[in-house]
């Protein structure tokens, strides 16, 4: 299934875990459904969007270590 969603329509957030670098993606709330997901350095640049489900299980594998990273 295939979600789109207005950019502008949402509202992003940066991660809590971001640096004053600027090195971090920012996610967005009130997409029902999905998690939109952008650069911070490039706010005008493409979103990829996924499934709550899919996002869930993503951060539960970098949590657990999967990744190489987090944990």
């Amino acid at each position: 299934m295939m979600h789109t969603f207005d950019p502008s329509s949402v509202n992003w957030r940066k991660s809590t875990y971001s640096g004053g670098d600027n090195e971090c993606i920012e996610v967005a709330d009130g997409a029902p459904g999905v998690l939109p997901v952008r650069d911070s350095k490039d706010p005008l640049g493409p979103s990829l969007v996924f499934t709550s489900e899919a996002w869930a299980a993503f951060v539960a594998g970098v949590r657990a270590g999967e990744f190489g990273i987090g944990g």
